[in-house]
């Protein structure tokens, strides 16, 4: 067993939570201790983090250290978010907090955090019951909300929606004091852009049966409605009419009624207007409030990397998943995709010797097939870039924001000349940097081999023999235009694995 400690500072809270790691019972939590404290107000507000709030931080991370040395805890992670990584200052507090308090304070992109969390969630034993029909997890925080839809058991889409509930406060700071006025402002903003996801996601007649909400103060809503403390779940409209009921009520009477312990918590009225708009707007049938927060997150993804939990669902199959709808809504050609997957990673096998990558590469280089020409549907001339965009501005939920990039520029340079390592150091770090050039060697050469999308070869095998890369296809049709194209991709592949990629063709008409 072992005693493990997470800290997240968010853009208004501090967090610690201490829990038990053990095989038999999973993972148990023995404190939780939370500090208010709006950074996200100071940034937004200035640009940076002020010096007395700086040192409040400081001030209650070294509380948290001591603890943590009070449970004698084996291991930590410690991580912030995007609200504090966007103050001009952040680079020197971290170090301040380093020095002050002796933790090491890691950042994570929103892609990471969202994952994290989601990771808890996921690993509930009811979670692949709920989404086989269809179900959206959605992840409200202080800055932002994302939503991950699920139909008939998968991942859809994930979308990063620039509402939390610090910035809607912050926005709206100015309507007045009037309680009704401010609710519906707030109404008005959440159900304008669930709009736009609802046409864009679902069809005119398509409902969510479940949604899944991660936040603040949504359990506190399900356990008061199902004056049980283990209930999680609720049909849709009894919670909704039940925020209902609370519209209207000062901060006193809501902490009150959902037994908080802050009574003039000013993120009470976002949080609840917002989980009933989301409810509302899905047009669900059952809501579902776990409980867990990105402090649980943390612990299972430590957990889950050291082998001490087995994870329940298969996070990987929403990578693909997510590729798979990507690159259909952007009309790619499936048998293509399909037969460049298939060549892709029957490659990738066959140089394992050679190229030094493991399994998550793979993952990536099959990710990269899957969406190589999403971006055709916006240019056919500068389809690369266009793809390079696309993977960009899209949200693989299971895909670090690094990740996303290596896929990117794989696909970028499976079209256009490499760039030199000093042209991409703002992206890659020099491990991912040799990553995409190799993942981008195997996708050329897969990519030379299906150039008419014909599907031309049948029983393709790849071996390494003396310094040649042996490609063996059968094939009853004329490949004169994937010879000559393979040969033009050759020299790449040669450069990167110091083997000549040949060709061996059986029954060959020419």
């Amino acid at each position: 067993m072992k005693t493990f400690a997470a800290i997240y500072i968010g853009s208004y809270e501090i967090s610690l939570k201490i829990f038990e790691i053990s095989a038999k019972r999973g993972l148990h939590v023995i404190d939780h201790i939370r500090h208010r404290m709006e950074l996200g107000k100071d940034v937004y507000a200035n640009g940076y983090v002020g010096y007395e709030m700086a040192d409040e931080l400081c001030r209650v991370l070294k509380e948290y250290a001591g603890i943590m040395e009070s449970y004698r805890v084996d291991a930590y992670q410690a991580y912030t978010g995007i609200t504090l990584k966007d103050a001009q200052n952040y680079m020197f507090l971290l170090e301040q907090i380093r020095l002050r308090t002796k933790l090491e304070v890691n950042f994570l992109s929103n892609s990471e955090q969202r994952f994290i969390g989601y990771q808890a969630v996921a690993g509930s034993p009811d979670f692949d019951d709920m989404t086989k029909e269809s179900a959206a997890v959605v992840d409200v925080g202080g800055t932002s909300l994302q939503i991950t839809l699920f139909l008939d058991g998968h991942v859809v889409t994930t979308q990063h929606l620039m509402l939390g509930m610090m910035r809607i406060k912050e926005k709206l700071s100015g309507v007045g004091d009037v309680a009704s006025h401010y609710e519906c402002q707030i109404q008005e903003l959440v159900d304008k852009e669930l709009e736009v996801f609802r046409a864009l996601y679902l069809k005119d007649d398509q409902d969510i049966k479940y949604v899944i909400l991660m936040g603040d103060y949504c359990a506190s809503v399900m356990n008061r409605l199902q004056k049980e403390k283990d209930g999680h779940k609720a049909e849709a409209y009894k919670f909704c009419s039940y925020i209902q009921k609370l519209q209207g009520r000062n901060l006193e009477q809501l902490a009150e009624e959902l037994n908080l312990s802050n009574e003039n918590d000013p993120l009470i009225v976002p949080a609840l207007i917002m989980y009933r708009s989301i409810v509302k707007e899905l047009n669900a049938k059952t809501v579902c409030t776990p409980g867990m927060d990105i402090t649980d997150g943390i612990a299972y993804d430590y957990a889950r990397k050291h082998n001490m939990v087995k994870a329940g669902h298969d996070f990987e199959a929403d990578v693909l998943a997510a590729s798979r709808h990507l690159a259909k809504r952007y009309f790619g050609y499936e048998p293509h995709l399909d037969a460049l997957q298939t060549m892709s990673l029957m490659i990738f096998d066959a140089l394992k010797k050679v190229h030094g990558l493991g399994k998550r590469e793979r993952l990536l280089l099959q990710t990269a097939a899957i969406v190589h020409d999403c971006g055709k549907y916006v240019s056919l001339v500068n389809g690369a870039r266009c793809s390079y965009q696309i993977i960009m501005s899209s949200e693989i939920i299971g895909l670090s924001h690094l990740e996303r990039e290596i896929v990117a520029c794989t696909v970028l340079f499976n079209v256009i000349p490499l760039e030199s390592y000093e042209k991409l150091a703002d992206k890659l770090d020099r491990k991912s940097y040799l990553t995409v050039t190799k993942l981008a060697a195997i996708l050329r050469v897969a990519n030379a081999l299906d150039r008419s999308h014909k599907q031309k070869f049948k029983n393709v095998k790849a071996s390494i023999s003396e310094r040649n890369f042996v490609i063996t296809i059968e094939t009853e049709e004329d490949f004169t235009l994937e010879k000559d194209l393979f040969n033009s991709k050759a020299s790449f592949f040669e450069e990167v694995f110091s083997l000549k990629p040949v060709i061996k063709a059986k029954k060959m008409i020419v």
